[in-house]
């Protein structure tokens, strides 16, 4: 799911643990104009939960979830896309 798109955004997250990768993946999905992609990739189990009901809360589509098996860790990359959305307050 590698994008070289320019409106494209990569957001590694690997790492972390809960709740940082969905804090961190909040703060740039409100920094980012409507129709923008995320691009979110995290080490953290949890956050096969925690990105997608984040997602659905900011209004934002899911577009893709792809699981990465390698030989140190597993990885999660998640492929958002920004809504056009007031500005949060």
């Amino acid at each position: 799911m590698r994008d070289e798109d320019a409106d494209c955004v990569d957001l590694d997250l690997s790492g972390l643990k809960c709740p940082l990768p969905v804090l961190r993946t909040r703060k740039v999905l409100r920094s980012l104009a409507g129709g923008r992609t995320l691009v979110v990739t995290c080490t953290d189990p949890l956050a096969a939960l925690d990105i997608p009901n984040l997602v659905r809360e900011e209004g934002a589509r899911l577009d893709a979830v792809e699981r990465l098996e390698g030989p140190l860790e597993r990885r999660l990359r998640f492929r958002i896309t920004v809504s056009a959305r007031p500005p949060h307050s």
